[in-house]
């Protein structure tokens, strides 16, 4: 790697995770936000919501125990919105502008924004799964690597949906609220808290709705992860999305740049 690069990758970096140690709220809220619902609404689901054996699991499993990769993806995902919230907020004070500005390849620049975001999101994982092997769950040892490659694709893909709607949403106060359209559906929607056939049992459409998801095939990731499996339809599935939503974000970050030129040719 060329030493102009290798600098723009160690600055992103390092400066995303000095904001993350001075936010300690956002690394709390990361932690508690998955803990309630693996200490508390766990307890409660445990006796009226079972599960059968269906692949990674060989056994009947405890309701905490299938719930755990969905909590991981929420992190990951919660992490992904925050860290688009923060270009938002960049670009309203002038710093994004500033970094796009660089000689450097605007496809790179956010690249590695994404990396730095995935980066920050493997330390609220991680801290999350010792918690919970503390408190509730018992992760195989391999697992915990095994996770990392997983979570490394996991983060870039949900990252970059972040970045996609920070590239369409103009203003700060807008973002916050979009948020809130696109986390809860795409957590609901999936198989983070319940098997597809229960959705399925329920409503066909619902079925289909989470089968559509992104974030199901990121869960199931994970999930596959853990005991050493691969699911190689979810990886497919999870590494086009993050390509294809890679691709439309910098499209739109390019037309952006491009918009006040236009503006500025019409006026004279």
């Amino acid at each position: 790697m060329q030493r102009p690069y290798l600098i723009a990758l160690v600055a992103i970096i390092w400066r995303e995770s000095l904001r993350f140690v001075h936010q300690r709220g956002r690394f709390a809220a990361a932690l508690v936000r998955p803990l309630i619902w693996l200490l508390v609404f766990a307890a409660g689901f445990r006796s009226i919501l079972g599960v059968s054996i269906t692949p990674p699991y060989e056994t009947y499993i405890t309701y905490e125990t299938y719930i755990v990769p969905g909590l991981i993806a929420m992190i990951q995902l919660f992490n992904g919105m925050q860290s688009s919230l923060a270009l938002v907020y960049d670009r309203e004070m002038g710093s994004m502008r500033l970094l796009l500005t660089s000689p450097l390849p605007r496809g790179y620049l956010l690249f590695v924004k994404l990396i730095a975001g995935t980066v920050i999101s493997l330390f609220q994982v991680y801290a999350f799964l010792l918690i919970a092997r503390l408190t509730v769950i018992d992760i195989p040892a391999a697992g915990w690597f095994a996770l990392a490659p997983v979570l490394i694709i996991n983060g870039l893909m949900l990252g970059a949906i972040g970045m996609l709607l920070s590239a369409t949403v103009k203003q700060l106060e807008n973002f916050a609220g979009v948020m809130n359209f696109v986390i809860f559906p795409m957590f609901f929607l999936s198989s983070a808290l319940y098997p597809l056939w229960r959705m399925r049992e329920s409503s066909e459409l619902i079925f289909w709705i989470c089968t559509l998801n992104p974030f199901t095939y990121a869960v199931e990731l994970v999930r596959h992860a853990i005991y050493l499996k691969l699911n190689l339809q979810a990886l497919t599935i999870v590494i086009s999305c993050l390509i294809v939503v890679f691709v439309i974000a910098i499209w739109q970050y390019n037309t952006a740049r491009s918009r006040p030129r236009a503006v500025k040719k019409k006026s004279k």
